[in-house]
């Protein structure tokens, strides 16, 4: 693996600031709330899950393809832990719609 680059840090605050555009910062005090039930929560009703979710998959997918740092992201976000609350809620997703790649990098970046 190769250290964190500037370039890296730039792609980090622009993501930093996206995800506030999305609204990530009301988000995570949901999926991380005391009667949050990751086991009954749903990817296509609840908003702060999908939202998490397509964040989570978009890093994920820029990890992936080494344009973003994993050291980085795993130094900025608690992604194990983002996984454990929304993943559920994307692996029955990718059940229903019968689409195992759903999510997939989301979850990747969450096992390394």
């Amino acid at each position: 693996m190769t250290p964190p680059s500037r370039d890296d840090a730039m792609l980090m605050v622009q993501l930093a600031q996206w995800g506030t555009s999305l609204g990530i910062q009301e988000a995570m005090p949901h999926v991380f709330a005391e009667d949050f039930d990751p086991q009954t929560a749903d990817a296509m009703s609840d908003g702060a899950v999908r939202t998490m979710l397509m964040f989570g998959e978009s890093i994920g997918t820029l990890t992936k393809h080494g344009l973003l740092s994993v050291e980085l992201v795993d130094d900025w976000l608690w992604v194990e832990g983002i996984w454990a609350r929304v993943g559920p809620a994307a692996l029955r997703q990718r059940e229903r719609l019968g689409e195992p790649r759903l999510y997939e990098n989301f979850e990747a970046l969450a096992k390394m």
